[in-house]
């Protein structure tokens, strides 16, 4: 594999670390946007399908670039050649199923491709996990606040 591939990965990875560390983490949230009290919030749903699309696209390129050096997906247990638009779409489709555990078993991933799959399905797992501790996390620091006002 080429070295353009190699650092195509590398910087797909590292945008895709530096978003999940910075939602983990819980940057700076400015003053207007914080997070309400309701038992629903349009912010956090949005913030959620963000970070989502965020790893499945993200994913999905790495599947896509890997797949241009050699096979890396085999779908219905057959090897294809398909146009680069095809690739494309199959790989996010594949990392779309992955990431949200589905697996339907259409498409198998093959060498690399499944300490790759085995990573992005173990992100998606624990994903909404960390979700809900943030939240939690949040609820507790905003009445702290309260408590500090009065």
């Amino acid at each position: 594999m080429g070295i353009m591939a190699w650092l195509i990965i590398i910087c797909i990875a590292g945008i895709l670390t530096t978003s999940l560390i910075g939602f983990v983490r819980g940057g700076k949230i400015p003053e207007r946007m914080q997070m309400q009290e309701s038992r629903f919030s349009a912010e956090i749903f949005y913030t959620l399908l963000i970070i989502y699309l965020v790893v499945i696209i993200g994913f999905g390129l790495v599947y896509f670039v890997l797949s241009m050096s050699h096979v890396l997906l085999v779908e219905n247990s057959e090897l294809r050649d398909e146009s680069i638009v095809g690739s494309l779409m199959r790989s996010i489709y594949f990392s779309g199923v992955t990431l949200l555990t589905i697996g339907y078993g259409d498409i198998t991933p093959i060498g690399i491709g499944r300490l790759i799959a085995l990573v992005q399905a173990l992100i998606g797992y624990v994903l909404p996990a960390a979700f809900v501790l943030k939240l939690v996390q949040n609820n507790q620091d905003n009445r702290e606040r309260k408590k500090d006002m009065l």
